[in-house]
């Protein structure tokens, strides 16, 4: 897979703010199929930065309850958190 397939989208969140500020972290919605490996490619490819770790998360699908109901589902997604090595910054909106 290509990066652009594998990256989604930035997340941007208090949370995800405050670890890219602390941890140097920065935070992904990624394809479902993607690994860490591949994961780790694609931000030093389109960022061309250093990556030191990387930890992913995954929420399945749930329904959505109205009055015991359910009248719909709410998408899963699958998050990467990505650790940058000291000195390599991924700005995203700075300066707005």
């Amino acid at each position: 897979m290509d990066y652009t397939q594998i990256l989604i989208k930035p997340v941007i969140s208090e949370k995800a703010t405050a670890l890219k500020d602390t941890d140097n972290q920065v935070t992904f919605y990624v394809h479902p199929e993607a690994n860490k490996i591949e994961i780790v490619r694609a931000v030093e490819e389109a960022f061309k930065v250093k990556v030191e770790a990387v930890n992913v998360i995954r929420r399945q699908p749930q329904a959505r309850k109205r009055s015991g109901r359910n009248i719909g589902k709410a998408p899963g997604y699958k998050k990467a958190y990505v650790t940058l090595a000291k000195g390599d910054k991924i700005e995203f909106f700075e300066g707005v």
